[in-house]
């Protein structure tokens, strides 16, 4: 595919895109560790979870997880419909 970019051009542009995935990688998982903790980790007296909390913080990361996953699905389900409806017209 001919995309009108330069060799070097391409490669900044592939550099950019890896950042910008890692950045947004790093900021869903910052707010599902900051979810989970908030929701599940209610004791401080021990530095250990208790069987309770890591129970609790096993089905947040589960259940985000696997929303996620279900989101992203939907996502390129409805990306492959519209492309599509504008490929017919």
């Amino acid at each position: 595919m001919d995309t009108g970019l330069t060799q070097s051009e391409q490669r900044e542009l592939e550099g950019r895109l890896q950042k910008r995935q890692v950045k947004e990688f790093m900021s869903v998982f910052g707010s599902l560790v900051d979810t989970c903790f908030s929701s599940c980790v209610d004791d401080f007296t021990s530095r250990a979870l208790s069987g309770r909390e890591s129970g609790c913080i096993s089905r947040c990361v589960t259940k985000s997880m696997t929303t996620q996953a279900r989101l992203g699905e939907r996502f390129a389900e409805l990306n492959a419909s519209m492309t599509a409806e504008m490929q017919k017209r």
